[in-house]
């Protein structure tokens, strides 16, 4: 198929494309152009190249491949290939040897900032680390199995991690926990914190440098992501005050001092047991200590055709969470697309009484307070 033979549709009084085969053929093709591109990004960001770019003043394809230590021709294409899709500029020089390949200034927080909001670099990584596993994935349709995290490997985990990285180091603990008075208030006094599903650790790690008086237990049932949250504390210098441990919190821990806050951060759709993480987090803040859920700001009923972040969620949960949560049996199988109706449900189950929203603008997240 070329261009040439993707027939633009016409769009009604409101400027919607009309519903036809031609406006569906144009997304299609729009989006295997937009695929290539995130395969193009994932390989940017692997090598090196953008980084390498980032600053530099231009680069041709040998002395980018020097720097990154790559392969010439390659670099080349690749190089090439960004200025056409328009992710980097090329000068006139008619010699492909001589060329100049420069990264915008306006591109260089998205591809490159790892601290950013704007990051958006380990998107295509997660995509790419997921893509690998088709084939199980396939499999786990068929079957009702699961591909879980240790299956997808550590492209998912690392792509996963560095995404809420910028969240969780320069806005959690400066912007949205202070919009919770009692939490804001017990961690400035030295609280003590579990944070049920830490992951690689950024989120107690944001805690920690946003109140250093705080003292956070992360827990998780991922091995490699414990081990490095151990290391980013260490790097980050908070090791003293936050402990990571490998545990299952549908069991475990058992603290026998109740935590000022128990926080569950973007992981409840993920688990095959909710109810029961959510019964120990009950537990764990014991009569007076907070319980917050941060997780996907999805529709609160089921609509279709659904908005940009619906879609977003429901492609996660195609590839990932739902595969994952059903690859330890038995499962909820909730996904990705965690109504508040459901959350709530498990609240109940759970021992909680209600469930309250949270004041809290996030175009992704949703935050709740989970009531006795």
């Amino acid at each position: 198929m070329t261009t040439t033979e993707i027939n633009r549709p016409a769009a009604d009084a409101a400027g919607t494309p009309a519903r036809s085969t031609d406006a569906l053929v144009e997304r299609l093709f729009d989006a295997l152009l937009s695929t290539i591109d995130i395969q193009s990004v994932y390989l940017g960001d692997r090598l090196g190249y953008y980084r390498a770019l980032a600053g530099s003043g231009g680069s041709t394809a040998a002395e980018l491949a020097a720097r990154t230590g790559t392969h010439e021709r390659y670099a080349r294409e690749w190089l090439e290939q960004q200025a056409v899709t328009g992710f980097l500029d090329a000068d006139d020089e008619p010699d492909p040897a001589r060329r100049r390949f420069t990264l915008p200034a306006d591109h260089i927080e998205p591809l490159t900032d790892e601290l950013s909001t704007n990051y958006l670099a380990p998107l295509a990584k997660f995509l790419i680390g997921a893509g690998k596993h088709m084939d199980a994935l396939v499999e786990a349709y068929r079957t009702g199995g699961g591909v879980s995290w240790a299956q997808l490997g550590n492209d998912t985990r690392e792509a996963q991690a560095a995404a809420n990285r910028p969240l969780f180091l320069r806005v959690l603990g400066n912007e949205y926990l202070p919009r919770i008075p009692d939490v804001d208030a017990a961690l400035r006094a030295g609280g003590r914190v579990a944070d049920i599903g830490c992951g690689y650790g950024w989120s107690a790690i944001g805690i920690a440098l946003a109140y250093p008086e705080a003292r956070i237990d992360g827990f998780d049932v991922d091995l490699p992501s414990i081990e490095a949250a151990r290391r980013n504390a260490a790097e980050n210098g908070v090791a003293d005050r936050v402990r990571f441990h490998h545990t299952d919190a549908a069991t475990g821990p058992a603290e026998a001092q109740p935590y000022d806050a128990v926080f569950a951060f973007e992981c409840i759709h993920d688990l095959p047991d909710p109810v029961g993480v959510l019964n120990t987090a009950r537990r764990l803040a014991g009569d007076t200590g907070a319980v917050i859920v941060m997780d996907e700001r999805v529709a609160e009923t089921f609509t279709a055709p659904g908005g940009e972040v619906e879609r977003l969620m429901y492609g996660y949960s195609l590839i990932c969470c739902l595969p994952d949560g059903m690859s330890h049996q038995p499962s909820a199988g909730t996904g990705t697309v965690l109504r508040p109706d459901a959350l709530r449900r498990y609240a109940t189950e759970a021992g909680f009484s209600g469930v309250e929203v949270l004041d809290i603008d996030n175009d992704f997240f949703r935050f709740y307070r989970l009531t006795r």
